[in-house]
């Protein structure tokens, strides 16, 4: 069983930032690809940056809604991934996933992820 840890979630005002973390102490997050999820009440869960091991040169890949203003990095002598979100919006306002274990299948599918963190809530007001 792989235990991802999320952190990072708060309440901010729209323009404001914030980064999230995603840890593990027992799963080694630079061997394969990592990503961010968000989701709301209601709706799917929904890809929000992907990164990709050294194969890919860390290749990064971001939703429209978010490109621009969010960036994904990974530290690997912290076996960290990161997502810094700047100019947040109302909309933005999600739960939001650390998942890891690509299966090599669809980056953005969530179902090509065998392992999730608990979730951070990320929540913007106006």
């Amino acid at each position: 069983w792989v235990r991802l840890v999320e952190s990072g979630g708060d309440s901010v005002q729209a323009g404001g930032s914030l980064r999230l973390s995603c840890t593990s102490s027992d799963y080694p997050l630079t061997t394969t690809s990592q990503a961010w999820f968000r989701q709301v009440p209601g709706k799917e869960r929904e890809a929000v940056a992907t990164i990709g091991d050294s194969a890919s040169s860390y290749r990064s890949d971001y939703h429209n809604d978010v490109r621009g203003r969010f960036r994904i990095t990974r530290d690997n002598a912290k076996n960290t991934v990161y997502l810094q979100m700047d100019n947040l919006k109302v909309e933005d306002t999600a739960m939001y996933y650390c998942a890891t274990g690509w299966s090599g299948r669809g980056r953005l599918d969530p179902a090509s992820y065998g392992y999730w963190g608990q979730g951070t809530q990320v929540t913007v007001s106006s």
